[in-house]
C-alpha cells in the first residue's frame, strides 16, 4: 500500500487549442469539428416500433468535454450503449480515431481507448476496492489460463498493476477503502471508484452515464474536479446529465438530444438560450433563481409537519400565480422542467 502522501501526480496537457477551435465549429446539430476523435452517421436504433436513437451526424471534439443532455426516454444512454459495443444498431456507422467501430463487442471497445461508466454502477461488490481496481487493466498475462499456473509470468506484472491502483485510489480518496468490500461503497464513493477503474485501461476517451445521479452533494464537488482533470491529462470526456450546473461549469461543448434525434449544438450558454432546448428539455423558467421557492417549499413542509395548520402563502419572487381556471390536483405547474 502506498505511503499516505503518495498520490499520483497528473499531468497536465495543453488543450487549450481544441477548445479554442470549438469557436469556429457552427451552432447547429450535426456541426463538423476540427479534430474529431469520435464520428457517428446515421445511427439508429429501434424497439419494436419505437425509434430510440435516430443520429443523422455527430462528432465529439477531442480534448474537450462534451455535454449530452436532454428529457428522459431522449436516447442519450441507448445512444452510449451502441457507441460503446453493448447494444446492437439497426443501421450505421460510427469511428474511432479513424477505425470503424462497427459490430466490434464492448470489450474490444474499451481497449482501443474509449471506456465508459455506467448511470447505476457495475462495481463488483463482493470483491475488494481493489481488486476491482485490478480488474479494469488490460493485456494482463494472468489471463491466459495456461500462464496462470506460472505466476512467475505474470507476478512482476501484477504488482505494477498494483501500485497503479494505488495511484489512482489515493487520487480519488479511496485510499482508506483499499481493502473494504466494494458493496459496502456508498454510491458516491461506487462513482468514484468506476472513473478510477475506467483510468487503468489509460483511455483516450471516458464516457460517463450521469456521473452525479444519487451523488451525495459533498461528493459532487469532487467529482467534478475529477472529471475536470480528465481533460487536463489530454483526454476526451462525453458525458450523459441533467444537473445543469454541473453542465455549465465544465462543458466546453454540449449536444442535445430529443425523441432520439440531435436537435442542437454548441456553447453552454449558446444551448441554454435556444429556443428548441428551452421548449424540448429546459422548460421556460429554467433560468429562474430558485432559491425563494425552494425556501418557500421548504417552509411549508415544515409546517405540514408540525402541525401548524395551513401553511402561510408564497409571496415575493417565485411564488406561483394563482390560476381560478385549474382544480387543486392539476395546480401544480409540471412542464418547467422535465428531467
Amino acid at each position: 500500500m502506498p505511503a499516505e502522501d503518495e498520490v499520483e501526480q497528473v499531468i497536465e496537457v495543453d488543450t487549450s487549442g481544441n477548445r479554442a477551435a470549438l469557436r469556429d465549429a457552427a451552432r447547429e446539430p450535426g456541426s463538423a469539428k476540427s479534430d474529431p476523435i469520435l464520428v457517428a452517421d446515421n445511427v439508429r436504433r429501434t424497439f419494436g416500433g419505437l425509434t430510440a436513437v435516430d443520429v443523422e451526424h455527430v462528432e465529439i471534439q477531442r480534448g474537450v468535454i462534451t455535454a449530452l443532455i436532454g428529457p428522459n426516454g431522449a436516447g442519450k444512454t441507448t445512444f452510449f450503449n451502441l457507441l460503446t459495443g453493448f447494444d446492437t444498431i439497426d443501421d450505421g456507422e460510427w469511428s474511432f480515431n479513424g477505425r470503424s467501430l462497427k459490430g466490434v463487442p464492448a470489450y474490444r471497445v474499451a481497449r482501443r481507448g474509449m471506456v465508459r461508466t455506467f448511470q447505476l454502477t457495475k462495481v463488483l461488490s463482493k470483491l475488494t476496492v481493489l481488486e476491482n481496481m485490478r480488474t479494469g487493466a488490460t493485456g494482463q498475462k494472468g489471463e491466459s489460463l495456461l500462464r496462470a499456473m506460472f505466476p512467475m509470468l505474470w507476478r512482476d506484472q501484477e504488482e505494477d498493476i498494483t501500485q497503479k491502483a494505488d495511484h489512482l485510489l489515493a487520487r480519488f480518496l479511496l485510499d482508506a477503502k483499499r481493502e473494504d468490500f466494494a458493496g459496502s461503497l456508498s454510491g458516491g464513493q461506487r462513482k468514484l471508484l468506476e472513473m478510477a477503474r475506467a483510468l487503468m485501461a489509460e483511455p483516450e476517451m471516458v464516457m460517463l452515464d450521469e456521473p452525479m445521479a444519487g451523488v451525495n452533494p459533498a461528493l459532487k464537488q469532487s467529482l467534478l474536479g475529477h472529471v475536470k482533470s480528465l481533460r487536463d491529462e489530454g483526454r476526451t470526456v462525453l458525458f450523459v446529465e441533467h444537473d445543469m450546473d454541473m453542465v455549465r461549469d465544465i462543458s466546453d461543448w454540449v449536444i442535445v438530444m430529443a425523441q432520439g434525434r440531435i436537435i442542437a449544438e454548441g456553447p453552454p450558454d449558446s444551448v441554454m438560450n435556444d429556443s428548441r432546448v428551452i421548449d424540448a428539455y429546459l422548460g421556460s423558467h429554467h433560468d429562474q433563481d430558485l432559491s425563494a421557492v425552494e425556501e418557500a417549499v421548504l417552509a411549508e413542509a415544515q409546517a405540514e409537519i408540525k402541525g401548524t395548520g395551513d401553511p402561510a402563502p408564497r409571496t415575493g419572487k417565485g411564488a406561483p400565480k394563482a390560476d381560478p381556471d385549474k382544480s387543486a390536483d392539476n395546480g401544480a405547474d409540471k412542464g418547467d422542467h422535465r428531467d
